[in-house]
């Protein structure tokens, strides 16, 4: 049987500068937006990961005409043709973010078919917030199993309550009360970056929308929603993971389109670790210069403007190598911790107690077998593997493609060694580097 993984060897001093894609969180949903339009929409700064991809079949399969110049990372979507309204289980089932065009079939046809989205296996991640709300909103819904039929003849507006604020779910909501007539205010809402983009997207077609503190958003309903064009935010992942690659490694590196004004309590720790860091002009280019002795610092996960989960993972891998004992609070994904596993088989000392992880730096971490278990774990041990003595080799690639286009072909851009390969074998204790008696002794 074929296996296909990343050889990662030690890679020491990254240094460069580099662009970055358009946001994966942000573009995922607002594809699934366009399904409120009529007419040919344009998005440049799209990223070709594999998450991507999965919701241009989404909407290929319901009947909207696509175009995707990869190489160009431009989308061209015309709705007019889009006829259907039933999403297929094998397609929600890959890909949590599918449930996000459940507003937009509603309103557009008075009803579909999804079934409860897959993805990686971080936690729950109810959907009960969406369809609680969509109750609230008239709609009416039968679930058998994981499949939901959902019909509303029409959608009503009013004051929409998150228990939890949720991206998604706010996201969902949001785009159903674009159409709805009335005025829809959702309470608690989620206020991430990519939920703003979102904001900017939904107002370019001409839909009436503001924040109103301290966490809400006022939706006014209108009659129609014209198609845009409309360029991607920068992926402020792929800027904590580039950041965090010069970091791990003793390097340093330029990123001259991220926004810094997206990752402040990020960027606080890292500089708290005692990493330099130079923001440009209106908080837009970032540069981080590694120090020799990085400090151990103590992060625990919320919803914007705290600590991003997605980037607890990564940085939890530079706290591996950080100076003195940290811990690590997942307040967010009850099953985000699961990378843990296998940053201690390359030496990490880490102890969990549920949600928490100590962690006491070590001087030096050793590469070894590890299997990526969801996007951001994916991205962990890339930098783990970077830093390690030796060779690092990670299965559970799907993960990582899902998450970043080729994320690798910039590293070793910035000078590390990382190669994809495949095998018909199960990888043999041979091709790993780490003596396992060495191993022991850490």
């Amino acid at each position: 049987m074929s296996t296909t993984y990343l050889r990662i060897e030690q890679s020491l001093g990254l240094h460069g500068q580099t662009d970055l894609v358009g946001a994966k969180n942000a573009v995922l949903v607002i594809i699934a937006s366009l399904i409120l339009t009529e007419g040919k929409s344009v998005l440049t700064n799209v990223p070709c990961s594999d998450d991507v991809l999965q919701m241009i079949d989404l909407l290929t399969d319901l009947g909207a005409q696509i175009s995707f110049c990869k190489e160009e990372h431009r989308l061209e979507v015309d709705t007019r043709t889009l006829i259907k309204c039933k999403v297929k289980p094998d397609i929600m089932k890959k890909m949590r973010a599918s449930i996000l065009v459940m507003g937009p079939l509603l309103v557009r046809f008075g009803k579909t078919d999804v079934a409860a989205p897959g993805g990686c296996v971080i936690g729950t991640r109810p959907i009960n917030f969406h369809l609680e709300n969509f109750r609230k909103m008239g709609v009416q819904l039968e679930q058998q199993g994981d499949f939901i039929s959902a019909q509303a003849d029409t959608l009503k507006s009013g004051k929409l309550i998150l228990e939890y604020p949720s991206v998604g779910a706010t996201e969902n909501l949001m785009m159903a009360a674009t159409l709805t007539p009335g005025t829809t205010k959702i309470i608690n809402a989620a206020l991430e970056p990519e939920v703003l983009a979102l904001v900017d997207v939904l107002q370019k077609m001409g839909a009436k929308i503001k924040i109103a503190p301290p966490a809400s958003i006022e939706i006014e309903g209108v009659t129609s929603l014209q198609p845009i064009e409309h360029s991607i935010i920068p992926d402020r992942l792929e800027t904590g993971a580039l950041l965090l690659a010069a970091a791990i490694t003793g390097g340093s590196i330029y990123l001259p389109q991220a926004r810094a004004d997206m990752l402040d309590i990020f960027l606080f720790k890292l500089q708290e670790m005692g990493h330099l860091i130079h923001v440009g002009p209106q908080d837009v280019g970032i540069k981080l210069t590694a120090c020799s002795r990085p400090k151990a610092v103590s992060i625990k996960t919320a919803p914007y403007p705290g600590f991003p989960t997605d980037l607890q993972a990564p940085m939890m891998a530079a706290q591996c190598l950080a100076e003195g004992t940290s811990i690590v609070e997942e307040t967010v994904f009850e099953n985000r911790l699961l990378h843990i596993g296998e940053l201690q088989k390359m030496g990490a000392q880490i102890k969990v107690d549920h949600n928490k992880a100590t962690i006491t730096g070590v001087e030096e971490l050793y590469g070894t077998q590890v299997i990526a278990t969801d996007i951001r774990a994916s991205c962990a041990l890339v930098l783990a593997g970077m830093a390690a003595k030796g060779t690092t080799l990670m299965t559970g690639i799907h993960h990582f493609r899902r998450g970043y286009e080729a994320l690798e072909k910039k590293l070793i851009l910035l000078g590390a060694s990382i190669q994809q390969q495949e095998t018909c074998d199960v990888l043999a204790p041979e091709t790993i580097l780490l003596d396992q008696k060495e191993k022991s002794a850490f």
